[in-house]
């Protein structure tokens, strides 16, 4: 008999690019089963969320689980789909320093939108945002990209580049101050996802540069904060989508030594996540999952995925059959 407990199946948490009107708005899709590889979209693919503050719009979101059991959802205020939307220079420029937040206890009730300031005064936006525990400290540690500018330049009109900055919360109620902690010293880098596994911290970043850029690319630190990271690979997946893919999600298969990786690709129609493998992060080589075993709904847009307990899976899959 199958425990309430146990860990099966996974939550996507994404947005969409179809051109329909409820793209930048928060989606959720089930997983066919106990397989991160097939996906259902929960409630008729109709959004699950959405703002009226900020900017309106949001993006790239962030599904994590707290140590309360309660779940929390952040993500890029940005919107660029509507008639009077600001062109994507100006968004790095003079776009929103905050994050949309959201809270649940049962994935299925959400609390109203709210602003979260998490930006510096000097950036030009916060994007993307990520999630991951500290093993150290037991903090969670909030992620995202930045571009910043010199306090003599509020108009930030000078050149700048991305760099990863992050938080620390407790609560998801109340962050420290934004810090650094990726800087390439002039690269231009965003989308950055990573994975604790054999003491090691395995983390993929976009190279914004499209010539001559390393693409999605990979690397290995001893800890989320040292500086000893070592570049494993690059350009992962530009032999079939050159310089067109974001927004890396990664997760290990359960009870094995195999790991996924999901790509957003924007270079063909439809767009949206495709599927790659590895059965060794240490050696860069990633191959294609067969088509015959992913189903992703098109359009399907950056995003993250949560594992889910039996009970939460067989409650939203449920939902799902009644709607």
């Amino acid at each position: 008999m199958n425990s309430p407990d146990e860990h099966y199946g996974y939550l996507f948490a994404h947005f969409r690019a179809d051109g329909a009107t409820d793209v930048e708005k928060i989606h959720f899709s089930l997983s066919s089963g106990d397989t991160p590889l097939r996906w259902d979209p929960l409630w008729g693919g109709r959004p699950v969320l959405e703002s009226h503050i900020g900017t309106r719009g949001v993006r790239d979101p962030a599904i994590a689980r707290g140590s309360d059991g309660s779940f929390h959802i952040l993500a890029t205020d940005l919107r660029t789909s509507a008639g009077d939307r600001k062109i994507w220079d100006e968004s790095r420029r003079q776009g929103s320093r905050s994050l949309i937040g959201w809270q649940s206890s049962d994935l299925v009730s959400w609390t109203a939108a709210r602003s979260i300031e998490i930006a510096p005064s000097n950036a030009g936006m916060a994007w993307a945002p990520e999630v991951t525990v500290d093993p150290q400290t037991g903090d969670f540690v909030v992620f995202w990209s930045s571009r910043l500018y010199a306090a003599d330049d509020p108009s930030h009109g000078a050149d700048s580049y991305s760099r990863i900055m992050y938080s620390r919360t407790r609560d998801f109620s109340s962050f420290t101050p934004a810090e650094v902690m990726i800087d390439t010293g002039g690269r231009d880098v965003i989308d950055t996802a990573l994975i604790h596994e054999h003491g090691k911290v395995y983390r993929f970043t976009k190279d914004e540069a499209r010539s001559g850029g390393w693409g999605i690319y990979l690397e290995r630190g001893s800890s989320l904060f040292d500086d000893d990271f070592t570049l494993i690979t690059t350009n992962i997946a530009g032999d079939r989508f050159p310089g067109g893919v974001e927004a890396p999600i990664v997760i290990r298969a359960r009870g094995e030594e195999r790991w996924f990786l999901f790509l957003d690709q924007y270079q063909e129609m439809p767009q949206g996540y495709f599927a790659m493998e590895c059965t060794d992060l240490d050696s860069g080589k990633w191959s294609y999952v067969p088509l015959d075993e992913v189903s992703i709904p098109p359009s399907t847009k950056h995003g993250t995925i949560l594992p889910l307990l039996r009970h939460e899976w067989d409650r939203l899959r449920t939902l799902t059959e009644l709607d």
